[in-house]
């Protein structure tokens, strides 16, 4: 059975986890502060039903929360993303099967990839309309404005689909695109990115460069599309594997392009090789408005959408937002693939506080000396976006890595800043991180918090303190004689002061 966004928002509103506005609401600033205020509270996701000049209801924070995320992956608990990211492993770097258990379970992950392939619609939902030439008007559409120092209205959450024109292999990636005029928008990417790369391939052999942006997709896809994994499988195949079964993709109506059948709004145009416009300033995820740059020019020719549509949108900014919980459910499936390259990894951490990226908190199983800095430039370089996490900490396995109480505590009783910090200077960066002396180029830094063994220290070690096991039986045994029943510590949140997945 296909999947789409309004089946989502209908399993959304079976559990609660769905607020309906029909207040009139503007689409200016108003849409984002009313959102705002319920990512922070960790609240329910909104469907806008009467949004100011457009015809069409707005859904936002769909994805505002790790449990959401979850079950938009077909998934109750956050656990079982890491079985996703171990299947994943296996289709990375593929080892001959040891045993019969072996071979059975990479040929069940060989199956998924089968019904994983995608499906093609001859009459797809997302073409039930068709608006081309005069009649197109990207103002129908209710784009938001997130913040007042914005410099206009932007799609958040569109898939922007691009395609090799030596190789016609596609790239899917999401991109911010501001709105220009009524047929003309701009596209925000990195230069290191799928379709940045397809532009200046298109710019060699003098060519136009095609590209669609599919808006309301089932956010399954949207988590594909955001898994930056090197894995030579194409972002319709992860699709499909997340989801259990391959994804409905239509031909466009004007380019040789495929996108989501079921998907509520696609636009279809090309950006011409070095025609570009001014682009921003817009608030970020770093917590601060971006500068403005020349970017690429979209010019659409076509929009095609379903029957009664609805927008789907977010915005960026300092955490928690959406993109955030889509970091910590990532970082679950990155988990599995990050021991499998760096093996003395046993768990990695992302906090959210430090941008879901900034910072990386590492426990792993020390063997050696010097290992805690071994993992921490391999870490560096398995993952092209964690080339730009500025801070690495290494602690040892024991320590839990979610409970900031711990990592603060390693930090402060096993490291000498003379010994254990070790700095790379001017290396290439963010162009979003103000605090970079020069805008693309910065530091990075990693900080060895494991217990020193020789020759890192000519001393030994202390002896960690540890409760008596008999005395901790003896007392866990007479807890309500104490009067302390009401007091359940089996109940307390280990992780009350940080969070867990």
């Amino acid at each position: 059975m296909a999947r789409d966004l309004q089946g989502f928002i209908q399993i959304l509103a079976d559990r609660g986890q769905l607020r309906r506005i029909t207040a009139p609401v503007d689409p200016d600033l108003e849409i984002a502060e009313i959102s705002n205020r319920l990512l922070q509270t960790g609240g329910p996701a909104l469907l806008f039903e009467n949004v100011k000049g457009s015809p069409y209801p707005v859904a936002i924070n769909l994805m505002g929360t790790v449990e959401r995320i979850c079950w938009a992956m077909g998934m109750e608990q956050p656990e079982e993303l890491e079985a996703l990211g171990r299947k994943l492993g296996m289709l990375q770097q593929p080892k001959p099967p040891k045993t019969i258990a072996q071979a059975v379970e990479f040929g069940k992950v060989l199956f998924d990839v089968i019904k994983a392939k995608p499906l093609r619609d001859l009459f797809p939902p997302c073409q039930q309309v068709v608006i081309q030439g005069d009649d197109l008007d990207l103002n129908q559409i209710p784009m938001i404005r997130p913040y007042a120092g914005d410099a206009g209205k932007i799609i958040t959450l569109g898939l922007v689909i691009t395609k090799d024109c030596e190789t016609g292999i596609p790239n899917v990636g999401v991109y911010r695109l501001q709105l220009q005029s009524k047929t003309t928008m701009t596209v925000h990417w990195l230069s290191v990115r799928g379709g940045a790369r397809h532009l200046r391939k298109a710019a060699e052999q003098g060519k136009k460069l095609e590209i669609a942006i599919a808006v309301g997709v089932d956010p399954l896809v949207i988590m594909a599309a955001a898994t930056p994994i090197p894995v030579d499988l194409s972002e319709w195949l992860f699709a499909g594997l997340y989801g259990g079964s391959g994804i409905h993709l239509a031909k466009c109506k004007t380019l040789d392009l495929e996108v989501p059948a079921q998907c509520e709004f696609v636009l279809e145009g090309t950006i011409t090789p070095g025609e570009v416009l001014p682009d921003g300033p817009f608030g970020d995820h770093m917590g601060y408005y971006g500068g403005v740059e020349d970017s690429p020019l979209v010019r659409f020719h076509c929009l095609t959408h379903r029957k009664n549509p609805i927008y789907h949108t977010t915005f960026s900014g300092r955490p928690p937002k959406e993109e955030a919980m889509m970091a910590i459910a990532l970082n679950r499936i990155y988990t599995p693939i990050l021991r499998q390259q760096v093996s003395e990894i046993v768990d990695f951490f992302l906090p959210m506080e430090a941008l879901s990226y900034k910072a990386a908190i590492l426990s792993i199983d020390k063997a050696y000396p010097g290992q805690a800095r071994r993992a921490a430039m391999a870490f560096w370089t398995v993952l092209p976006q964690f080339t730009y996490t500025k801070f690495v900490i290494v602690v040892d396995k024991e320590i839990n890595i979610r409970d900031p109480r711990q990592v603060v505590w390693a930090l402060s009783s096993k490291v000498d800043p003379c010994r254990d910090v070790f700095i790379l200077p001017d290396t290439p960066f963010d162009t979003l991180d103000f605090a970079s002396e020069k805008l693309g180029l910065g530091g990075r830094m990693a900080i060895d918090a494991t217990t020193k063994i020789p020759p890192e220290t000519n001393h030994e070690w202390g002896e960690p303190l540890r409760s008596d096991p008999a005395m901790a039986a003896q007392v866990e045994a007479r807890w309500a004689e104490y009067g302390l029943a009401d007091l359940d510590l089996s109940a307390v949140d280990p992780n009350l002061f940080g969070y867990d997945l």
